[in-house]
């Protein structure tokens, strides 16, 4: 009883602030923002960039250009160096190692205690909070959390420096009246062959009593289905009678919806969150709207560059104050963990400004623009799944890039898709012809592109046989809870990678 009181009325604080943000969001970012700059302008990075004469955003854009990871990189490097006092004034002692979804190369990004209390911390407690406010009879603490995180172990380097997937990190920091309530233990959750680990997060978890469970959409499916082949049951809730919240991120959960309907037998809900290891950012706070509330005061300022200015070399940058709906927009953050004008690499559209809610639409590198069709990750994603609905069938993975066409000299493409099915269409003729007219609905530039096959011809549509991909994220040293399929290619360097990959597997 004690215990429920006390989350009642955390509960009732923090929905307080979170409207306090909603009501006043350019004057939350703006002190943040200030916030920030005092708090590292006796930094190595404050002082080359004169944090001490910044006065105003103008001054701020000026002093400080933006930076992807690689041009930040030799900052981080000083960092893991055991250099103090680079990009933020406190030591620091995690890296979240991530390699994105279209780059080989490892990133390290620094986690300060600050970004790791405020920032990830407290979008986890965030989620709940905001869960229980909007379903107050929910029982999520009666049973347990199920977490599917990454499969990367924590690395102790000679200077005290500890490096491993975000998940890994938060994991390893859990309070104990948190890890009491959160299965598998902790030394399968940190285990690094995935394969290994979901036959021992199935055996470890299928008797437990679970009623929440975080995960990417894809690798969460993949340890449901392997439940319910262990214990010879159809649905998941014969395992986990209790289950009632989903609450999922890192790859659009459109395609995978269906399929956890069907093994989700029971009323449950899904629950989206925007999280990296760059931060925390936002936080699906309506059950029936697939929105996510921008979170404005985890210690992250935003910016945002409309996709216009994206190749520029300067580009402009615009405010919450500045922004309309419906343009997607590249992410640019400067944050409590050190990061300053960085650009994410995401892309996101507002879908409201009175709060400020949005919809990830994509990457700055995923996506497909070889005859001004500027396809994106979202219009795929939508696409694909209302033909699948159409068709009664299933995808478990898919990536798609453009290819030029040889039988002719006028530089004409077409799209390739390479798709695994849970469950096939009939049809794949059928099929293709849907989603090709579905694109064209969804994004008029595909559709003008499309027009008389001058510019782009009819999408092309490969299947392929049950675990290919899972094979091929192996194969690329990609597997595990973190990783994620890179979905468009604006080349068709995936379609060759994963050709040669069927090559030698078969």
């Amino acid at each position: 009883m004690a215990m429920n009181t006390v989350f009642s009325w955390f509960i009732t604080k923090r929905i307080h602030q979170i409207e306090l943000f909603m009501k006043y969001p350019v004057e939350v970012q703006e002190e943040l923002l200030y916030y920030l700059i005092e708090e590292a302008g006796s930094t190595r990075f404050g002082f080359e960039h004169n944090f001490q004469q910044i006065k105003n955003l103008a001054d701020f854009k000026k002093n400080v250009p933006i930076r992807n990871y690689e041009s930040f990189r030799p900052y981080i490097d000083k960092i893991k160096d055991g250099e103090q006092q680079v990009t933020w004034p406190n030591r620091v002692k995690w890296f979240a190692k991530s390699s994105g979804t279209t780059d080989n190369k490892s990133k390290y990004i620094p986690i300060t205690p600050e970004s790791l209390e405020e920032c990830h911390y407290k979008g986890g407690k965030d989620l709940l909070s905001i869960y229980y406010h909007i379903q107050p009879t929910a029982k999520l603490y009666n049973g347990k959390t199920l977490v599917v995180g990454g499969s990367s172990k924590i690395i102790h380097d000679h200077q005290g420096k500890l490096t491993g997937d975000l998940s890994a990190i938060i994991i390893d920091n859990l309070p104990s009246w948190v890890e009491n309530k959160r299965t598998p233990s902790k030394e399968i959750a940190l285990m690094e062959n995935w394969e290994e680990k979901l036959e021992a997060m199935a055996e470890a978890t299928m008797n437990e009593d679970v009623t929440n469970i975080a995960g990417v959409p894809s690798w969460t499916l993949l340890l449901m289905q392997k439940i319910c082949e262990k214990k010879q049951i159809k649905s998941i809730h014969e395992a986990w009678p209790n289950l009632e919240l989903y609450m999922h991120g890192g790859i659009s959960f459109l395609p995978y919806r269906q399929q956890f309907l069907d093994i989700c037998t029971r009323p449950i809900h899904f629950m989206e969150t925007y999280n990296a290891s760059e931060g925390f950012f936002g936080i699906q706070d309506r059950l029936h709207d697939d929105d996510l509330l921008l979170m404005l005061d985890y210690g992250i300022y935003y910016e945002f560059i409309p996709m216009t200015e994206l190749e520029k070399e300067n580009p402009e940058t615009l405010n919450l104050s500045q922004v309309e709906v419906g343009p997607s927009y590249a992410v640019v953050i400067s944050t409590n963990g050190g990061l300053w004008r960085y650009l994410i690499g995401d892309t996101i559209r507002f879908t409201s400004t009175h709060p400020f809610r949005i919809k990830i639409t994509g990457r700055t590198k995923q996506y497909i623009n070889v005859a001004g069709e500027e396809l994106m990750v979202e219009n795929a994603e939508q696409a694909l799944s209302k033909i699948c609905l159409q068709h009664q069938c299933t995808v478990t993975d898919y990536t798609v890039g453009p290819i030029m066409s040889k039988a002719n000299e006028d530089n004409i493409a077409y799209h390739h898709w390479i798709i695994e099915f849970h469950q096939a269409p009939r049809d794949m003729f059928q099929f293709a012809t849907d989603l090709d007219v579905a694109l064209r609905e969804i994004n008029s530039d595909y559709d003008a592109k499309r027009k008389g096959d001058l510019n782009l011809t009819a999408l092309q549509i490969e299947s392929v046989s049950a675990g290919t991909f899972m094979g091929w994220m192996k194969h690329r040293g990609k597997l595990g809870g973190q990783n994620k399929v890179p979905r468009l290619h604006p080349n068709h360097e995936y379609i060759r990678d994963l050709h040669e990959f069927l090559e030698i597997r078969d």
